[in-house]
Order: C-alpha cells, then sequence, then structure tokens
C-alpha cells in the first residue's frame, strides 16, 4: 500500500476509534490498523461504558449502540474470607433521562463503534500486526512497517492506540517496557442468564437498570488488587486483578483467586445456576501519573491503554481513553487545518489540552495511590477483615452491653493493626494520597 495518509492510528479500541472518527469527521485521510479479524475479535470481556466521553464524540450513540444495562446502582462491598459489609448508592433520576454509564460487552461495541468510523470516512485494514515505525534520518516517524508485503505506510502522523503492551511504542523506543508493579492482570468471567433471573436476583427495578458491585478485601489474599461484578443483559461479568508483580511474587494463579470470589458465601446465590461461557485475561495499566511516558515527538501520539489512562481509584478507563484518544484527533485535525506538522513542538496543543481537561487532573490528584497501596497491604486485608470482625460483634446478641462490645471492636482493630499508633499512620497516608 503505497498510498500517503493524514494519520495512521494503530489500534481500533475505544481511544482508537475515538480519535480516528474525530479526524475522519474533519476530513483527514485516515488509516486505522488493528490485529483482529475484526475490531472487537480480541475483546470478549465485557466493560463499563461512561456516557459523557462518547456523547461527547457521537452525540446520538444511544439509538444505535450495543449497550447492555445502564448502572443505577454502584455496590460496594468488604469481604472476610466468611462475611462481608457493603453499602451502596442507587440513583434513578438521571440527568435529563440519560445514564451517565452503561454496562456493555466489548466486542460488538468495538465493532459498532468501528462501523462509525468507517461511516465518517477511514479506512481500516484488519488482521494486519504493525511490526515497527518507520523513521527518517532525523527520527521523525513517517509511517508504519506492518507483516503485510507491500513496504512502509507512510503517514504525516502516527497514533499509537495500541493498548497497555505498547509493543509498536516499546519497540521503536518511545517509551519504556513496561513494569510489573504498573499493571494488573485481570481474569473475568461471563455466566449466562435468563433477563427475568438476572432483574430477580440483583432486585432490578427497570428493565434496563442494572448493577455494579466492587470488591475489596480477603478475595485478593493480601495482593493489590479489587474484585468485581456486574450485570450486563442476559449475563453477569465477574472478576479479580492484582499487580502482576504480586502474582510473580506469591506465585498464586489468578484462576485460583477468581474461583475463591465465586465460593464466597456472598457470591455463591448470585452465580447459582449460570452458565459459563467465556474466560479471559487482560492487562491493566495501574501506574497512574507518573508512570504516563512521553506522549508525543515529531510524527507520533500516544493515547488510551498505551499512556497509562486509567484512573484506578475510581476504575475509570473507557472515558479516558475515548477522552484522549478525542483530544489527540482534534488537535490534528487543528494542526492540519492551519497548515502545520505534527512536530513535537506544534504536539505541544495536544499537551495542553490533555492537561486542561479532567484526564490529566484526575491522574494528578491521585498520583499517590498507586505508591500508597504497593507499600500498604493491609488496606486489603487487615482492615476489610477486622471491620467484618467489628461489624458481627456489634449485630451479635449475647448478652454483652453495647458499649462493652464497642470497646472491644475497637480495640481488635487496634491490635489487628499493632496499636492506634499504626491505624492513625494508616490514616494520614490516605488522606496525603487523596489530595
Amino acid at each position: 500500500m503505497s498510498e500517503h495518509f493524514d494519520a495512521i492510528v494503530v489500534g481500533a479500541g475505544p481511544s482508537g476509534n475515538a480519535c480516528a472518527y474525530t479526524m475522519a469527521k474533519a476530513g483527514m485521510n485516515v488509516l486505522q490498523i488493528d490485529r483482529g479479524e475484526y475490531p472487537g475479535s480480541k475483546n470478549v470481556q465485557g466493560a463499563i461504558l461512561y456516557s459523557d466521553a462518547l456523547e461527547r464524540i457521537i452525540p446520538d450513540f444511544r439509538d444505535s449502540a450495543p449497550l447492555e444495562r445502564h448502572v443505577s446502582e454502584l455496590r460496594f462491598w468488604m469481604l472476610s474470607e466468611t462475611s462481608n459489609t457493603s453499602a451502596s448508592h442507587r440513583n434513578d433520576g438521571f440527568e435529563d433521562g440519560k445514564p451517565d454509564r452503561y454496562t456493555i460487552l466489548r466486542a460488538p461495541f468495538d465493532k459498532w463503534f468501528s462501523k462509525k468510523v468507517r461511516e465518517a470516512g477511514a479506512v481500516l485494514i484488519t488482521e494486519t500486526t504493525v511490526v515497527d515505525l518507520v523513521k527518517n534520518d532525523k527520527g521523525k516517524v513517517i509511517g508504519v512497517l506492518t507483516d503485510r508485503e507491500g513496504g512502509p505506510i507512510y503517514a504525516d502522523v502516527v497514533v499509537l492506540a495500541e493498548g497497555v503492551n505498547g509493543v509498536v511504542g516499546q519497540r521503536a523506543k518511545l517509551r519504556p517496557e513496561l513494569k510489573p508493579q504498573h499493571v494488573a492482570l485481570a481474569v473475568k468471567e461471563t455466566h449466562f442468564f435468563p433477563e427475568e433471573v438476572i432483574r430477580e436476583r440483583f432486585n432490578l427495578q427497570g428493565e434496563d437498570d442494572g448493577v455494579v458491585i466492587e470488591v475489596l478485601g480477603s478475595v485478593t489474599s493480601g495482593m493489590v488488587g479489587t474484585a468485581f461484578l456486574y450485570t450486563n443483559k442476559e449475563s453477569i461479568s465477574i472478576g479479580v486483578g492484582c499487580l502482576l508483580a504480586d502474582f510473580a511474587k506469591t506465585k498464586i494463579p489468578p484462576y485460583e483467586l477468581l474461583d475463591r470470589f465465586k465460593r464466597h458465601p456472598a457470591v455463591v446465590p448470585l452465580l447459582r445456576g449460570g452458565e459459563m461461557k467465556e474466560y479471559v485475561a487482560h492487562l491493566i495499566p495501574e501506574g497512574g501519573y507518573d508512570a504516563i511516558p512521553n506522549l508525543t515527538g515529531d510524527g507520533w501520539v500516544i493515547v488510551g491503554d498505551a499512556g497509562q489512562f486509567v484512573n484506578a481509584v475510581h476504575r475509570e478507563g473507557s472515558n479516558l481513553a475515548m477522552t484522549t484518544g478525542r483530544l489527540a484527533g482534534e488537535c490534528l485535525a487543528e494542526l492540519k487545518a492551519q497548515g502545520l506538522a505534527p512536530t513535537n513542538d506544534n504536539l505541544k496543543l495536544f499537551r495542553d489540552r490533555l492537561g486542561e481537561s479532567f484526564v490529566m487532573k484526575d491522574m494528578k490528584k491521585y498520583r499517590k495511590v498507586p505508591h500508597l497501596l504497593e507499600k500498604n497491604r493491609q488496606l486489603f486485608a487487615t482492615y476489610p477483615r477486622a471491620i467484618n470482625q467489628v461489624m458481627q460483634a456489634y449485630f451479635r446478641v449475647d448478652g454483652m452491653d453495647k458499649r462493652s462490645k464497642e470497646g472491644i471492636a475497637l480495640r481488635n482493630v487496634a491490635k489487628a493493626r499493632g496499636g492506634w499508633w499504626s491505624v492513625a499512620t494508616d490514616l494520614v497516608k490516605v488522606a496525603r494520597a487523596w489530595r
């Protein structure tokens, strides 16, 4: 393929599709390359879609996108080995009647998004792997080399939306090698049920209501990580993820953690009678702000997971991916319209826009959290267990007065952590990391 493009986008996930769509709608000549049989073919897992990010790209997406359920309730669980302390938030008063988040299945969603990209005018080639970037004698990226015959494909700029592994960027020495402590390995299963069973089991009031459950505690065996469960139209997605460095250190197989989670007394009733049809493992960037690589250079831009854009505290990823992709696309279109080359100096426009967005503001806000969690494993084991013990003692009716129960419960919390000074120190650390 000898044609010269205005831009080449590597990857057809949320960030790549957002970027390619934005540039194509602006009239740019865009080529998008994906290694899957079709966009989404590699993604059997489900995900959470945050509507604001997509609505800024495709305002009427709700009319045609393959959405599963809108999330009307968020539940938070803290587990010990046999008990569960939980809290929840439910919202039925969506602004303008439009929910702000949905559950989706990535395969049909990515396929839908890709169709929109092609309708906007972008060219898509699939089953093609980008093996390297092409540079001129000054080091500027001028195209890509694929595993297809025909030689390099040239463009003014290459957008790397290749996902957390970032193989192309690493090979071209545009970004450092991924560190095990900066990425989580998540394993997930999908269990299928009739729609009416899901609505009844999760007490869903509306036909399209859905629930997301975030889980902290014994399920991760002291490793830095969380578990999750959420409802789709006719299925339940359930999974657990921990830092890759922790899996390597403990030698605990990820599927063992997932099996343990499924056997927990709080989970067993939710999965009873379902049929498990899908199992998937995938990597999630968890390094936070300090792990973000250089995002621009002469002739290249990095967006989405490849740039470590995941807010691990709020479990947000798809909105950061689509927003970084959209902003990159808008800035590249502006440079093109002004007759300016996508050099690193000119791409300051993208870096500035990104810095002004919620994406970078949130990443900066929580920049200390990854280090906090990595160095304070008691947050994932000791405290969830102690909280459950407190609740068990407080609600047990056994002839002991409540004041005495409160005293014993509080002393047990301090004992579990090694004294009140350690508890106070932990509270200060958490407060500082959240500032």
